[in-house]
């Protein structure tokens, strides 16, 4: 009885031990499965520093020496620029297919544009080429429908964004609708 006394308590023991291992464990699996980050690191002092530090008070990084010094605080990143580019196939695809529209072959130039867009469908670059041939065939509500779709898919690129956006000024005017136009291209990514 003594014997088995003691294995139940000192089986408490273990599983009281790994109660809060077992925890964190889990604690930590819902943040990675979640899709958050645990608590963001807190920063070094510079060297020659001493920072005094209660056990409950919060370690505050050291104020910014320049604004452009400054960091928008965790959570509110600004975008990164980036910029749009065709991959080689596709950009054979786009010449291919500006050449038959230039020779009157519009329905060529559609599926050959399909097609690049089937190899990169995220890529605005294809969606403004796709937009400029839907107002060559005189279709300016597919236009500003792809166009808009461009100018979606463009976040982040200025450039992209700025054609996208003429692209879909000139398929708004081609459907009478100019003051729509004109807010289109009152936007800061036309300028």
């Amino acid at each position: 009885m003594v014997q088995e006394g003691r294995s139940l308590s000192s089986a408490a023991i273990r599983i009281g031990a790994a109660a809060p291992i077992g925890a964190a464990l889990m604690t930590g699996a819902a943040l990675l499965l979640g899709g958050c980050f645990g608590p963001a690191p807190r920063p070094a002092a510079p060297p020659g520093t001493a920072i005094a530090q209660s056990p409950s008070s919060p370690v505050l990084p050291p104020p910014p020496s320049s604004p452009a010094a400054s960091t928008p605080p965790p959570g509110h990143a600004q975008p990164v620029p980036r910029e749009n580019h065709l991959s080689p196939a596709t950009r054979s695809l786009v010449t291919q297919a500006q050449s038959l529209a230039a020779h009157g072959d519009l329905d060529g130039a559609s599926s050959t544009l399909d097609r690049a867009l089937r190899i990169e469908p995220n890529n605005p670059l294809l969606w403004i080429e796709l937009a400029k041939l839907r107002l060559l065939e005189s279709d300016a509500h597919l236009a500003e429908g792809c166009a808009r779709k461009a100018l979606v898919l463009a976040s982040g690129d200025r450039a992209a964004q700025a054609q996208a956006g003429r692209v879909l000024a000139d398929a708004l005017r081609a459907q009478q609708r100019n003051p729509e136009a004109l807010e289109v291209e009152r936007q800061p990514f036309m300028h």
